[in-house]
């Protein structure tokens, strides 16, 4: 008899497991484009998180999830807004970890998102437009906006004792969101914007431009740009030409590009973007080496929060519909409950199952505010022997 009933219990979690949904979730990022050597650490990180809830076998009864990838190109709107068309309808994706850039993001979600009730959760799109965005409760982010990057930037700058500073930034709603919070935050702070000037990506020579920028002059330059395309060629400009020394770099230059960009030539400059410190970051990181990822790509650890929180949700609704579980994330993600880090995703679907509560703290320190977007920290970083360097958190 006890054989018997273990059989009939063992069957009937095949025949569950067997009739267990695939949850398709898509993961829109910029895989060519500016930023293309930031995507594939992000997409690792959101598909650690998707696999960990994959391999609990606790999410919706044995449910499967399966990443789908797509290039929004980071740039190009109509190109992401194809990709995400193609998520949606031909992948039938319940979720979306993306855009990755501001600009597609908005076009994302405006022309095809919403129109398809399909919840996004970006990792890195940080413009404050999407602060005030009309996103039917759709929309996210696991990175604060632009508007406290500015604010982190003056005054990192002005506590290294420089006064004045010309500014260039990508022609685009990230580039010019940001420079317009950053010289707001710095004149405030009694600093000096002796220039703020758009650039464009995709061209060759950037001697106009950094000829502009040094006649007006500055003890620093602020490249609000991207670091596969035109932010390092105003950078190789500027340093071929000896019009800056010191540069200051935001989130969209702070990647391994840099180091291999230029090295030492640039070893002084500084910057900051979004990350946070203590153990969740700690575990995310080991856990990424475990999966043969190097966690501390920019935004690869908000990528793993944004697919976290969006399964997450899913379990508290008990259904993958994004009608349900979009009133739901913002449950999840903050107090009160249970604190839940990297690796807990497991103890956390188990939680929720047995009618509980979770804080899911994450990599990050995920606190969601407002309309749903990180308050944010920042690492602080500096340029050491053409290397970045950890200088501290903000």
């Amino acid at each position: 008899m006890k054989k018997l009933l273990l059989a009939s219990a063992a069957g009937a979690l095949i025949a569950g497991a067997a009739g267990a949904e695939d949850i398709k979730m898509g993961i829109s990022l910029g895989f060519t484009g500016p930023l293309e050597s930031m995507s594939p650490a992000m997409a690792s990180g959101a598909e650690l998180a998707m696999k960990e809830v994959s391999d609990s076998g606790l999410l919706l009864g044995g449910a499967t999830v399966v990443p789908v990838r797509g290039d929004s190109t980071c740039i190009d709107a109509a190109a992401a807004t194809a990709t995400v068309e193609r998520l949606i309808s031909a992948e039938g994706v319940r979720g979306i970890v993306g855009g990755m850039c501001s600009g597609e993001t908005i076009a994302s979600l405006e022309n095809v998102a919403k129109a398809n009730g399909i919840v996004m959760i970006s990792p890195s799109a940080t413009s404050p437009a999407l602060s005030t965005i009309e996103d039917d409760g759709l929309f996210f982010r696991t990175a604060p906006s632009d508007a406290r990057q500015g604010q982190v930037m003056a005054a990192i700058i002005m506590e290294r004792g420089l006064n004045s500073v010309a500014v260039t930034y990508t022609n685009n709603d990230y580039g010019k969101g940001l420079a317009d919070s950053f010289a707001a935050a710095f004149q405030e702070a009694g600093g000096t914007v002796t220039v703020n000037a758009p650039h464009d990506d995709g061209k060759a020579d950037y001697s106009a431009e950094v000829a502009a920028l040094a006649a007006a002059g500055g003890d620093a330059l602020v490249v609000a740009g991207y670091v596969d395309q035109g932010g390092s060629g105003v950078v190789r400009a500027a340093l071929d030409t000896g019009a800056f020394e010191t540069f200051v770099f935001p989130d969209g230059m702070v990647g391994g590009a840099l180091e291999t960009n230029f090295g030492a030539e640039i070893s002084g400059s500084f910057g900051q973007n979004p990350a946070a410190e203590g153990e969740g970051r700690d575990l995310f990181l080991a856990l990424a080496e475990e999966a043969g990822f190097d966690g501390t790509g920019v935004y690869s650890g908000e990528a793993y929060d944004a697919a976290a929180l969006m399964l997450l949700a899913m379990a508290k609704a008990g259904s993958s519909d994004p009608a349900e579980y979009k009133t739901h994330i913002m449950d999840v993600a903050n107090a009160p409950g249970e604190p839940i880090l990297p690796g807990e995703l497991a103890k956390a679907l188990e939680i929720i199952a047995g009618g509980g509560e979770v804080d899911y703290v994450g990599a990050t320190a995920v606190e969601l505010i407002g309309a749903g977007e990180a308050g944010g920290s920042f690492r602080e970083i500096e340029i050491k022997d053409g290397k970045i360097e950890t200088i501290g958190f903000r």
